[in-house]
């Protein structure tokens, strides 16, 4: 038995899902263990694992990306917040692209909590709420005053872009849309669902088995949420209830006790690949909070969604881009607006799978993955997209932050403190050549080697899977 665990190490769209694939060719069980159907959620918007197999690419959000690997079983764990539509509305595209007997190789813990289209009408009006409140010092003036308009809420998994002037590159988008203009079906609700998970008023996978029950904590929450939104809520009660008796019968056949499950399978000769949904940097309690995902998304969080033995992992995967990109507001002292970012984000076609939406680029910032690795202890790294570099001259890398001259121990959870950083950056000559064809670690140029080992020696995990291209097959793999 093997457990490789994969993890995105900054702000999410590192490239997990092709890792993830590669892995899951020999595996025979694929599982997600939290997260809800974006399974990359950066700055709370929706992107998605992509894999791109003979120029087809499948995306994959709530379900595990195991699904490419017609041998391997998956899993959705209980951490996992779970919209059956989108269950099966992803499971219908899958096989329509020719993927085979899907529907026959997914399972589901029965104390995954469901998300209801209700939370996804929440979700929109919560973000309302949101952009009503303050938060961070004092020296945050500016950020406050913006965030205090429903325009400049924090972000959720909806359509639409984000905020474009705030100073101090913390919150620097292209562009941005009224929040009033989003339709709130639009939003995935997954904030909401945890919400009610932590308040005990959630509905579990088992409550819509038994329709007295399910009805009844379904009209709770309604009733909960028409206090609080009055005539904003708009929520069609009825049809989601019709939809339900339908699920009654579909679902059953997927949903399996999670935890006698994962039980067996450490205990039988399996090998286990486990995907990380969304990136540390968005975990809600060690990422850049408060803009982050409303789950764990650590090493921590994979563990209690999954029921695993710590010592049980053989293998824990930093996924880290080699430059650094973010959708949504929050921190990002790397950023560039200009020539650089507009360069990395064409080459590196820096847009979300589901949306469209342009994503933030930069360096990268190695005090980020350094705070990464500190929380997850990774052993091993995967660089991905190092042939985005090809063309550039200078390659520069975040190495330190400072404050009045004084260099931090690590990434600050203050955001005073991260708005007034310096930037310390280290400076490598590029290869500008090509890298796609390369097919092992000797084939790279020299000066790409040496990028690839300035990171890992200053990081401390060794890089041991190199992604050079877009293919399923462009990856090196170091022994």
């Amino acid at each position: 038995m093997t457990i490789t665990v994969i993890l995105g190490a900054q702000w999410g769209d590192e490239g997990k899902g092709k890792l993830v694939d590669i892995q899951s060719r020999e595996a025979q069980l694929c599982c997600r263990a939290a997260g809800g159907s974006n399974a990359a959620l950066t700055g709370r918007t929706v992107s998605g694992h992509l894999i791109k197999v003979d120029g087809v690419s499948y995306s994959f959000h709530l379900l595990p990306s195991g699904l490419m690997n017609p041998n391997c079983k998956n899993f959705i764990g209980s951490g996992v917040v779970f919209h059956i539509p989108t269950f099966f509305k992803e499971l219908k595209e899958l096989e329509e692209k020719g993927l085979t007997a899907v529907y026959d190789r997914i399972l589901v813990s029965d104390r995954v909590n469901v998300l209801l289209d209700m939370h996804m009408a929440v979700d929109g009006l919560e973000e309302m709420e949101l952009g009503g409140l303050s938060h961070g010092s004092d020296a945050l003036s500016k950020e406050k005053q913006l965030m205090k308009t429903s325009d400049e809420a924090i972000g959720t998994t909806k359509r639409g872009t984000v905020p474009s002037k705030l100073h101090g590159g913390l919150f620097l988008s292209a562009g941005f849309a009224p929040l009033q203009a989003l339709p709130y079906m639009n939003s995935r609700g997954i904030g909401p669902c945890y919400q009610t998970s932590r308040a005990r008023t959630g509905i579990k996978l088992t409550d819509i088995f038994h329709p007295e029950i399910f009805e009844k904590k379904v009209k709770r929450l309604a009733d909960g949420y028409q206090k609080r939104f009055g005539e904003l809520f708009q929520y069609d009660i009825k049809a989601e209830l019709a939809r339900f008796e339908e699920y009654r019968t579909t679902m059953k056949k997927y949903v399996i006790d999670g935890v006698s499950f994962m039980t067996s399978a450490q205990q039988s000769d399996t090998k286990i690949v486990i995907e990380g949904a969304n990136a540390l940097m968005l975990d809600v309690d060690y990422g850049s909070y408060p803009f982050v995902t409303s789950s764990s998304t650590t090493l921590a969080g994979i563990i209690g969604g999954l029921t695993l033995n710590p010592k049980n992992i053989t293998e824990t995967v930093g996924v880290v881009k080699a430059y650094t990109t973010r959708v949504g507001c929050g921190a990002f002292k790397t950023e560039d607006t200009e020539e650089i970012g507009t360069k990395l984000q064409e080459i590196g076609r820096e847009w979300g799978t589901s949306t469209g939406r342009r994503r933030r680029c930069g360096w990268l910032d190695l005090v980020v993955v350094k705070y990464s690795n500190s929380i997850n202890y990774y052993t091993s790294l995967n660089l991905t997209k190092l042939d985005v570099l090809d063309t550039f001259e200078t390659i520069k890398i975040a190495i330190a932050y400072k404050v009045d001259g004084e260099e931090l121990d690590s990434y600050p959870a203050d955001l005073d403190i991260l708005e007034r950083a310096e930037v310390v950056y280290h400076e490598m000559p590029g290869w500008q050549t090509p890298i796609t064809n390369a097919k092992t670690y000797d084939d790279l140029p020299k000066k790409a080697r040496d990028y690839v080992e300035y990171i890992e020696k200053f990081v401390g995990v060794k890089i041991k899977y190199i992604g050079t291209g877009p293919e399923r097959e462009a990856m090196i793999q170091r022994a």
